[in-house]
């Protein structure tokens, strides 16, 4: 039986684990991420599958931005990286064991299809709602990639054309209306143009936070803070828009919620978006089942091992 690691790679850390055959995962190892490029990356990796203690065989790895053949492309939140990278070859040689890498999100929607919410389902949607908003796609029971690595880019979906500016340097994504990001750049406009007042700085200063994490938005929300309520509505909107415009055109059979807010949420945030797609949506709502990720944390982690292992056998 091969041994096999999935690695999670993130903005702030590293987070690695061996996963069996049936998906069941071992003790993580996090590490934080290096701020001096992708060798960098490559030689903590290296680190974190010491500090596993177990020779591997091979690894799985997700990482934010586009990949296609192992090369990603302006991973977003990671200091240090030129345009493109082919990190699988890198790791390759740094490590000296076979890798595979997908994008963070189609690797985390990988893990629920292979072990979570999205088991057994043959076309689905995930829908990730952190930082930004990311997307990921199984279609006729196969992950779907698409030509260039790009599919699943779910958040840059445009639902308001000219509307809000993007970090993508398009207007009217849904990122724009609905990553956690983009939301709390509005809240600072409104509150710095005297337009609103809002509790959610404050509430991040009791947390100790530095941004507005999902928790921020939570409490703010259950405190019926009136900017976070029409910020979080417009935000359910665009990805419900969104989520209506893929089941229209895929014939979905089953559409994932993962991220951080849904972690806090769970169902209440399944719910509302149910709710909000219904409208907007052409085939039957019926036909379609609304789920919370069930793996949490360890999607990513079970996704880039379900990656790595499938590389390994592909390789033999």
């Amino acid at each position: 039986m091969a041994v096999v690691a999935g690695i999670d790679i993130g903005g702030t850390n590293i987070e690695g684990a061996i996963v069996d055959d049936d998906h069941s995962v071992g003790d993580s190892v996090k590490v934080p991420t290096p701020t001096e490029g992708p060798e960098a990356v490559a030689e903590a990796i290296k680190g974190l599958l010491e500090e596993l203690g177990a020779e591997v065989d091979g690894i799985g790895v997700g990482i934010p931005g586009p990949v296609n053949a192992g090369v990603v492309t302006t991973p977003p939140n990671l200091e240090g990286w030129q345009k493109s990278v082919n990190l699988k070859a890198l790791l390759a040689t740094t490590l000296e064991i076979p890798v595979e890498v997908g994008n963070d999100v189609n690797v985390a929607v990988l893990g629920e299809w292979s072990a979570g919410a999205g088991k057994g389902s043959q076309n689905l949607l995930g829908v990730w709602m952190g930082t930004g908003i990311g997307g990921g796609l199984i279609l006729g029971g196969r992950p779907y990639n698409g030509t260039t690595g790009h599919a699943g880019e779910f958040g840059h979906m445009i639902v308001r054309p000219g509307g809000a500016q993007c970090g993508c340097g398009h207007r009217g994504c849904i990122e724009a209306y609905a990553g956690r990001n983009s939301m709390e750049d509005t809240a600072r406009r409104a509150v710095d143009g005297g337009a609103a007042s809002t509790t959610l700085f404050s509430i991040m200063e009791d947390k100790g936070k530095d941004r507005a994490t999902s928790s921020v938005w939570v409490k703010a929300l259950k405190n019926e803070d009136a900017l976070a309520v029409r910020l979080f509505g417009e935000a359910v909107e665009a990805v419900a828009v969104g989520i209506a415009s893929v089941m229209s055109l895929l014939d979905l059979d089953r559409v994932v919620i993962g991220g951080g807010l849904a972690e806090k949420m769970g169902e209440e945030l399944v719910e509302r978006l149910w709710a909000a797609v219904e409208p907007h949506c052409f085939v039957p709502m019926d036909s379609v089942e609304f789920v919370v990720a069930g793996l949490e944390d360890y999607s990513g982690i079970v996704g880039a091992a379900a990656l790595g292992r499938a590389g390994l056998l592909l390789g033999g």
